[in-house]
């Protein structure tokens, strides 16, 4: 059913408490997984990049991922990408033929002003797969 899942995934907590689920549908239903972290690309507004999102920690942070699943007898591909998250999250998932996208929630789609920013909300609108959203 889900050959492929792709995991984006981020620093935050939401994402640590995501992994759970992720490898529960994996082993489940023997799926490739692939982890996605992605860099947003300076623009005018923030021409700087925070030095928590470099391509070092970026590069570490999918290396412990891969390695805590690695403890659980799951495989996966690592991926890092730069670009806006919700269309890179949609387009790697197009160009890797996922069949599911699993990903933490922040809860900051759930007021109207959040709705239009929340990265969350942006895959579930775009995504060319169904989205499992663990709050």
């Amino acid at each position: 059913m889900f050959k492929t899942v792709l995991f984006p995934i981020d620093q935050s907590r939401e994402a640590r408490s995501a992994a759970d689920v992720v490898a529960n549908v994996v082993q489940k239903y023997g799926s490739r997984l692939v982890l996605l972290s992605v860099v947003e690309e300076p623009t005018a507004e923030a021409p700087s990049l925070d030095p928590m999102v470099s391509s070092e920690v970026v590069g570490k942070l999918l290396e412990n991922a891969q390695s805590l699943f690695l403890q659980q007898g799951i495989k996966s591909e690592i991926m890092e990408r730069q670009g806006k998250p919700a269309f890179t999250i949609c387009d790697v998932a197009d160009d890797i033929g996922a069949d599911l996208i699993i990903m933490g929630c922040r809860g900051l789609g759930l007021t109207e002003e959040g709705a239009t920013d929340s990265v969350t909300t942006r895959v579930i609108n775009l995504s060319p797969c169904p989205v499992l959203i663990v709050p």
